[in-house]
């Protein structure tokens, strides 16, 4: 560390700045949250976000565990609108994981 930045610390502090900052803008909002209300009238559950190979192995064990799977690519509004980029690479490698127990469908019988 230089002997001006152990004096007035501005490097760190702008560094830290920038950490908080971008830290409070990962997390979502509450209507990035919420499920899909058709699916939900359809009896699936949301889980979580997941990347292709973290998506691929909940659904493995969801499957597993007895439960139906669905997984449904990433909406808009699940997606912050600071970053172009962020949005493309959020809508081709990321997905909403669903799950419901096998038999527990609700809404369109038939």
């Amino acid at each position: 560390m230089t002997q001006k930045n152990a004096r007035d610390g501005s490097d760190k502090t702008d560094a830290l700045s920038f950490v908080v900052g971008a830290e409070a803008k990962r997390i979502l909002a509450a209507e990035q949250l919420e499920p899909d209300p058709q699916l939900v009238a359809e009896g699936w559950e949301r889980r979580f976000v997941a990347d292709g190979g973290r998506a691929t192995e909940a659904i493995e064990l969801y499957e597993e565990l007895g439960y139906e799977v669905l997984s449904v690519p990433v909406k808009a509004d699940e997606v912050g609108d600071d970053c172009d980029e962020c949005q493309l690479v959020a809508f081709m490698r990321f997905s909403t994981i669903y799950t419901r127990k096998k038999g527990a469908t609700r809404g369109n019988d038939g």
